[in-house]
């Protein structure tokens, strides 16, 4: 399957209090999706807290990806910083690494043109030499790849696919449609907002970006396969069970939801990064029910 394509399971990045990677636990994490052979794996995304982690730290991250994934697996790095010339040393050095693709969110403090924005990804693109997905993730950036700036990107070399939020006011159908007029035939479209990627596949999205491919794999696949083979029916019961845990995910955003998820599964104790708390006790104890109410196997005997 090309890169950027299927189920792109983003997993967390266990840390110490200090910021140091985990690699005894991230390694646990990343065996999960090797056993259940995701399509790709999305390392130092939101889900991994990139922004709350030094070079050095990313690196041990991505150090410790590859030698888990022995390129089994397409390994795609985030590589989202505040100054181009991190971003593009970022690149350059997963580039270096193993990495097989790039993913680049327009992080900013002051706020970004899209001129600025374009500038940005083509500087970025250039030093890591590597297939690159655009990270279009307004609630967290503040910024908004347009369909007009979206076009205009894909034309450069190496930018060969998005990685969109679910359309707040489209239906998904007609999103694709229009993005698919406007970008080179084998550009990439693929979706996050996990509760709404089952209708993304559905509807003829490239790919599912997922948290939940990050910590329950064998699940997350089984959804994605369904819906690429058109059994909308078994996509969307399976998805239907999920109901506990989106509603988690829209209460309290994914991130602490699937920390919380790890400690249930035994992967590791490590906290979301700080300021970020980890869920209240009782909300946590919502996650173990939920948990408990999924049908996989990988849960019921935390290993696949």
């Amino acid at each position: 399957m090309t890169l950027f394509h299927g189920l792109s399971a983003f997993p967390i990045t266990p840390t110490d209090a200090s910021g140091r990677v985990d690699a005894e636990a991230l390694g646990l994490v990343l065996d999960r999706l090797v056993a259940a052979r995701v399509d790709s794996v999305g390392l130092l995304g939101s889900t991994g807290g990139y922004m709350y982690l030094s070079q050095d730290e990313r690196r041990r991250a991505i150090d410790t990806a590859t030698d888990r994934l022995a390129g089994a697996i397409p390994l795609i790095v985030g590589v989202g910083a505040l100054r181009t010339d991190t971003a593009a040393a970022l690149a350059r050095d997963a580039r270096d690494a193993g990495a097989d693709g790039l993913l680049l969110a327009p992080v900013s403090y002051t706020p970004l043109t899209h001129d600025e924005v374009f500038a940005h990804v083509r500087a970025v693109a250039e030093a890591g030499d590597l297939p690159l997905c655009l990270y279009n993730n307004p609630s967290t950036t503040h910024f908004t790849f347009t369909p007009e700036l979206i076009e205009r990107l894909s034309r450069l070399d190496h930018v060969a696919a998005v990685k969109m939020p679910l359309p707040a006011d489209r239906i998904i159908a007609d999103e694709l449609d229009d993005l698919r007029g406007r970008v080179p035939h084998d550009f990439a479209i693929g979706y996050s907002g996990d509760w709404g990627c089952t209708e993304a596949l559905l509807a003829g999205a490239d790919a599912w970006f997922s948290v939940l491919g990050g910590i329950l794999p064998g699940l997350s696949m089984q959804i994605t396969q369904a819906a690429r083979r058109g059994d909308a029916e078994a996509a969307r019961a399976m998805d239907a069970g999920l109901t506990p845990l989106w509603d988690l995910f829209r209460a309290f955003g994914s991130l602490r939801v699937v920390y919380a998820m790890a400690h249930e599964l035994g992967l590791t104790d490590a906290l979301p990064p700080r300021p970020v708390l980890p869920l209240p006790r009782d909300e946590a104890a919502k996650v173990r029910g939920a948990l408990k109410e999924i049908e996989d196997v990988e849960f019921r005997s935390q290993t696949i």
